[in-house]
């Protein structure tokens, strides 16, 4: 059965995914980019940024991991850019990565504005969903056609998810800084969930977590 997993979604010491101040210049707040270091010192993370090189071994593994048997994405609107209020307000706005983003499929944004799919090079197709967490889910296993559905960021998005008990899979990479603020994953606590493996390389600590049968 088709799962929704969450890859390389990456805490602080401290339990911060995510710094304050997020901006354009800043997308992931203040301090916040020593938390992803590690994803592009391997061989998968430099992949995805068009370039060779990069280490192989357990953190290049988890990495790889997140694109295996993944049919689809949904992420929340902040994941996909800081445009606040009206699409209108920057209409040329088509994410983070650049013409070719490096997901390949169908992926869903959650947000309060309807806006036309937004085809991009490689197979990508940004779809905007208005109707809320559990429709966006049910959008993206139709599209992923059997195969699993990664769940983006950003913090609150997958917070929104956990709370509704959706995820299957949960990989949180344990990342040896502290940011002192910023957002928190867990401060709701996590019910119905069991840690299934934990490993540590010389960069990060991967807890890995699945969602208990019910």
């Amino acid at each position: 059965m088709p799962q929704l997993r969450v890859h390389n979604f990456c805490l602080s010491l401290d339990g911060f995914g995510a710094g304050p101040d997020q901006s354009r210049e800043d997308p992931l707040g203040a301090g916040a980019e020593r938390l992803h270091e590690w994803v592009f010192k391997t061989r998968t993370g430099l992949e995805m940024l068009g370039r060779p090189g990069g280490t192989t071994g357990l953190d290049d593994e988890f990495v790889a991991r997140g694109f295996e048997g993944i049919g689809a994405t949904v992420m929340g609107r902040n994941m996909f850019g800081p445009v606040r209020g009206p699409w209108s307000t920057d209409p040329q706005w088509s994410g983070w990565w650049g013409p070719n983003p490096p997901y390949h499929h169908p992926v869903f944004v959650l947000c309060h504005e309807p806006r036309p799919p937004l085809p991009m090079e490689g197979g990508t197709v940004f779809h905007f969903v208005t109707d809320g967490i559990e429709a966006a889910l049910e959008r993206a296993l139709a599209a992923a056609d059997g195969r699993d559905v990664r769940l983006g960021g950003g913090v609150s998005t997958i917070r929104q998810y956990l709370r509704a008990g959706l995820v299957d899979w949960l990989h949180l990479p344990i990342v040896p800084v502290l940011l002192g603020r910023g957002e928190r994953l867990l401060d709701d606590g996590l019910t119905g969930y069991r840690t299934t493996s934990f490993a540590a390389s010389d960069e990060v600590m991967h807890v890995v977590m699945e969602r208990t049968a019910a």
